[in-house]
């Protein structure tokens, strides 16, 4: 039999402003919870979010179909399986590890550089809106060999594809405003697959043009969803991870002492603000036949979204799992960034996230150049904190006061 369900919706705005206030009550008496309006189950234990995450025969990624494949202009590495999944997961891998990873970092560098100065000698800054948003814009398209200049054009279509991939109910409007945008992004991107098939560089598209599954090439649209893939996953968490990680230092002023004497614990600090406030709160799978989970049968083909911020703070996965500690000893740190991750702000298992690696080099790298600069950094006076999403959550600003910062010319390097 269900267990009754708690007298409150996921979709709710009490439930908007602070998820993290009914974990608890979720995962002790309703750990899976059914919402009618868009009917659909939540699943909010580490055990059971894991078991669906792993079982890829019980728990399918279908629904990406109907969900991403619309602006994705074709599949993505979630909706493949086998040696398909194998073979183009590892094309997009190898633009993310080794020699491109050390070229990424130096423009992970030169893009901080350009956008801290014109903040830097003011001593305020919002480290969501005037760094955060087109810092991960910039360092995605840069991975790609896509154009710096039109960074704001991409964004804003960015924008529609990742509210069509992330929202659980859409008007009519906004839904044509989302495919509007993807069918734009697909424009854009045509000309530039194009010359890359014919005269390839050393970035991720000519790797995609370039590459070939079972003998033959990829067609336009595999390389355009994969494309929009990368951009997604790239650009998505990553101004929200930093703007979280700072916002957690600040409140932990011991913490963040202690990371600024000792920069080795940098990693545990980004690997326990995933944890503690992962920016993808939601990743959904599709029962493929009824299945029993904490006792309730949820029923083939139903829609099945895992939890990560209840399942990331469950007592039986961590102690005092509502506690932000760098120093936890059941966090992990080493494998925090692989699919070992005791923490499943990656997800885990086959469709574990391609870019958890490049993720902790850009936070990582990012973070060391930010921390010695802001200096007795603050919130501005005035600013109150609010996060907002429910597939993926952030702060919506983070406005910062430190000391300013006069000539530059020592921290560009």
């Amino acid at each position: 039999m269900p267990l009754a369900t708690p007298p409150f919706s996921v979709l709710s705005d009490e439930f908007d402003a602070a998820p993290h206030h009914f974990y608890a009550q979720l995962r002790e008496r309703a750990p899976v919870h059914y919402e009618p309006a868009i009917d659909s189950w939540f699943v909010s234990r580490h055990e059971d979010v894991k078991r669906v995450l792993t079982d890829h025969d019980a728990f399918t990624t279908e629904m990406f179909q109907v969900r991403a494949e619309p602006v994705m202009r074709g599949r993505v590495l979630a909706q493949m399986t086998g040696a398909e999944h194998t073979a183009k997961r590892k094309i997009v891998v190898r633009g993310f590890t080794g020699a491109a990873l050390q070229a990424q970092v130096r423009a992970i560098r030169t893009n901080a550089a350009e956008l801290l100065a014109t903040f830097l000698p003011r001593g305020r800054m919002d480290l969501v809106g005037d760094f955060g948003k087109p810092f991960a814009v910039h360092v995605a398209l840069d991975a790609l060999g896509l154009d710096r200049a039109d960074w704001q054009q991409v964004a804003e279509w960015h924008s529609g594809v990742a509210e069509f991939v992330t929202s659980l109910t859409l008007t009519p409007e906004r839904r044509r405003h989302c495919l509007d945008c993807a069918e734009q992004l697909e424009a854009y991107l045509a000309p530039v697959i194009e010359r890359r098939r014919r005269d390839p560089g050393e970035d991720l598209i000519s790797e995609l043009c370039t590459a070939e599954f079972d003998g033959v090439a990829m067609s336009d649209r595999d390389v355009t969803a994969l494309i929009l893939n990368v951009l997604i996953a790239a650009a998505e968490p990553a101004d929200k991870t930093l703007a979280l990680l700072f916002r957690h230092l600040i409140d932990h002023p011991e913490q963040l002492a202690q990371v600024r004497r000792d920069p080795d614990l940098l990693g545990a600090a980004i690997a326990e603000t995933l944890r503690f406030t992962p920016p993808v709160q939601l990743i959904p799978r599709q029962a493929e036949e009824d299945t029993v989970l904490a006792g309730t049968t949820v029923p083939a083909g139903a829609a099945v979204f895992c939890m990560i911020g209840a399942a990331n703070r469950d007592p039986e996965a961590f102690t005092a799992p509502d506690t932000f500690d760098i120093h936890r000893a059941d966090l992990g740190t080493a494998r925090s960034f692989t699919a070992a991750a005791q923490h499943l702000a990656f997800g885990t298992g086959l469709h574990q996230c391609v870019g958890a690696a490049f993720a902790r080099a850009e936070i990582e790298t990012v973070a060391a150049m930010l921390l010695p600069l802001l200096d007795e950094v603050r919130y501005s006076p005035g600013f109150r904190y609010r996060e907002t999403g429910l597939y993926t959550r952030g702060p919506v600003a983070l406005s910062l006061d430190f000391t300013p910062v006069h000539g530059t010319g020592t921290w560009r390097d």
